[in-house]
């Protein structure tokens, strides 16, 4: 019966008792070992029990053991005595151990008498028999440390001199989402330096993307090729060549590529019939004015398209995922509608001054779909007008002395990447900050 039980038990999931206290476990030396609790009571300190005793067996003498490189018996002694210590240094602890056994005395485990022991040697029985308080409260002093406070957001104002007067449209993102990472680019002077030896990243793959696109629309902007595919790809393979040294990354990148080309040039194809131009790689300047001075914006527009009745349409392409409408409304992607602000006031050389019929993300990520454009929603004007009013409102905030720069003001609206967090100590006072927003004191 033993062994036919044995065999049915094997393999089966036992789990504990449904009702038991959900906050009293027994468990052995190893699972409490694991686990910190608020009170231990340290069971069967007897010797014999804990520790066992250590027994050789009746198999191998200790030469033999030793030659086989099994661990000597008493090994077995300090392990228990490691976990006597761990469960020791619980809060508050209870000592126990049974007097009797089936009818016989025992005698009290050797942690048990060298405590005792001890005790006694420091003349220490009397009080802690009597319950002292002032011991416990001595003992605990031993493990209390000094509470710091959390550490504050920084908030550097350097004076109005060290403030940027020219920012490209894209830092303009920047400045409204982590003004600190703005402060430590641009003021400080700091740049994140490259792993080394690094294998190519989404931003190398975007800079090869755009790349690609800006030499095909230039080569073939009044000659459009026969096979427009075909001569996207020859061009890909061109500019693809160098990371052939990295296999990895090639093979990776170029079927996503060889899907974006065959989108790309069909879209390109179907959309020349109203196209007049297209301007790719375009830079812009719009010069404001703010308490400070002159603020200088620039811009390099991805491509600047001019339609047959007169109208542009300013494209931005994305190999990740492009802003969404919320996002461009409420002022934090604003990079479009100030591009388009400058091409109204004609500050792309080359492209005369029009108006914006559409603002555009080409989304190209080589996925499923290969490629998809976004046009935003409202009329590229109003946008460009709310995103100018809105710089002219950051401009005169920042030109104030007073006015710092924040780390992540709005953590709702963080930047998804961000070389500065570690010297903002972000994970310092993130938490706290979370807290304050969620009471209603977060700024």
């Amino acid at each position: 019966y033993p062994a036919v039980l044995s065999a049915l038990l094997a393999g089966q999931v036992v789990r504990p008792r449904f009702g038991r206290h959900p906050r009293l476990a027994i468990l052995g030396p190893m699972e409490a070992r694991l686990q910190r609790f608020d009170i231990m009571v340290l069971g069967g300190l007897n010797e014999g029990t804990w520790p066992s005793e250590s027994d050789p067996g009746p198999w191998l003498s200790r030469p033999m053991q030793s030659d086989f490189g099994l661990p000597a018996p008493e090994r077995r002694i300090g392990q228990a005595a490691h976990d006597f210590t761990q469960a020791l240094a619980a809060p508050r602890v209870y000592l126990t151990r049974a007097t009797r056994v089936a009818g016989a005395p025992t005698v009290p485990s050797r942690w048990l008498l060298r405590l005792d022991t001890l005790r006694e040697g420091l003349g220490l029985a009397a009080p802690l028999a009597a319950g002292s308080e002032r011991w416990l409260r001595w003992a605990a002093t031993l493990d209390a440390t000094e509470r710091e406070p959390p550490s504050r957001p920084p908030e550097p104002r350097p004076p109005l001199a060290s403030r940027p007067r020219s920012l490209s449209v894209t830092r303009i993102e920047t400045w409204m989402r982590d003004p600190y990472g703005l402060y430590a680019e641009k003021i400080l002077g700091l740049r994140a330096l490259d792993p080394i030896d690094a294998d190519p990243g989404a931003a190398e793959r975007g800079t090869l993307i755009h790349g690609i696109l800006e030499h095909f629309i230039k080569t073939y902007a009044t000659n459009w090729p026969q096979d427009p595919e075909a001569a996207l790809l020859q061009i890909g393979r061109d500019a693809f060549r160098p990371l052939r040294a990295k296999p990895g990354v090639h093979a990776f990148w170029w079927p996503r590529f060889q899907r974006v080309a065959t989108w790309f040039a069909a879209e390109q194809t179907t959309r020349r019939a109203e196209l007049a131009g297209s301007h790719v790689e375009s830079r812009g300047r719009l010069l404001l004015q703010g308490p400070a001075g002159p603020f200088e914006l620039t811009a390099m527009a991805d491509r600047i398209d001019r339609l047959r009745d007169g109208g542009l349409v300013i494209i931005d392409y994305k190999t990740g995922a492009p802003p969404s409408d919320s996002e461009v409304q409420s002022g934090f992607a604003p990079q479009l509608p100030l591009e388009a602000a400058m091409a109204l006031e004609g500050g792309f050389p080359g492209v005369t001054a029009g108006e914006v019929a559409r603002l555009e993300y080409w989304r190209l990520s080589g996925g499923v779909p290969a490629g998809q454009t976004t046009c935003l929603k409202g009329t590229a004007r109003e946008l460009a007008d709310d995103a100018r009013d809105g710089l002219l409102a950051l401009i005169a905030r920042f030109d104030d002395p007073e006015t710092p720069y924040l780390s992540q003001p709005r953590p709702g609206k963080k930047p998804r990447f961000s070389d500065y967090r570690h010297l903002a100590r972000v994970k310092e006072w993130g938490d706290l900050q979370a807290d304050e927003s969620e009471s209603g004191g977060g700024s």
